[in-house]
């Protein structure tokens, strides 16, 4: 039986269990929402758990040691609620700014990968995101801006092509519009994204910034 969160009350996950909804790795016709609480349900971990609408655990990343997920330039598993790895993420030591998603074990042709521009300003330009299309083998491109640049928790994945948010995870709020913590966002997935990818460009954001 998984703890389960309702999407009007994340901090409520500890109150009620229910069976929980399967991973959400494809992609769907209706907009999607989540609840992303950038803490793991392993006792003194570091990682993430990813409720959907009806409160049910659908993705989660534990980690088991001390330092963060981030830390040594390591990587991190997002897994299902039984423990099975969707997808491996990686960052490469010897590239400055650049994570690898794999679907499969890493050394083998990454699935996307983000870079984040090096600028001497504060102010970052947005971080590059590239994937390859399952279905026509070509590559697709999108865009990463970090919302904290306008005083918000969050990022928004835009599809360049058409200026379009694929995502966008922000601070949630309650429905009387009193904020949470800051570790608790409300994701937003639009139709026919692929919800697998949209959380590996959510978790490589938080590795990026150490909310995670």
């Amino acid at each position: 039986m998984a703890p389960r969160v309702h999407s009007s009350s994340p901090t409520t996950a500890a109150a009620a269990a229910a069976p929980s909804s399967p991973p959400a790795t494809c992609t769907g016709e209706r907009r999607k929402v989540f609840t992303v609480w950038m803490k793991s349900l392993v006792l003194n971990g570091h990682g993430c758990t990813v409720y959907d609408s009806d409160g049910g655990i659908v993705y989660r990343v534990d980690n088991y040691g001390s330092a963060r997920c981030c830390g040594g330039g390591g990587g991190v598993c997002l897994m299902d609620l039984h423990g099975t790895v969707v997808l491996n993420i990686v960052k490469r030591r010897l590239t400055f700014g650049r994570w690898e998603g794999y679907r499969r074990s890493p050394g083998q042709t990454p699935w996307f990968t983000v870079t984040r521009p090096c600028s001497p300003f504060r102010r970052r330009p947005p971080s590059s995101c590239e994937f390859w299309c399952d279905d026509t083998g070509r590559a697709m491109r999108y865009t990463i801006t970090d919302e904290r640049r306008t005083g918000k928790q969050g990022c928004r994945i835009v599809d360049p092509s058409t200026g379009l948010a694929v995502a966008e995870a922000k601070r949630k709020t309650t429905a009387c519009g009193v904020a949470l913590g800051e570790d608790v966002l409300f994701l937003v997935v639009e139709p026919h994204a692929d919800h697998s990818l949209v959380m590996g460009l959510v978790l490589v954001h938080g590795l990026m910034n150490h909310t995670m």
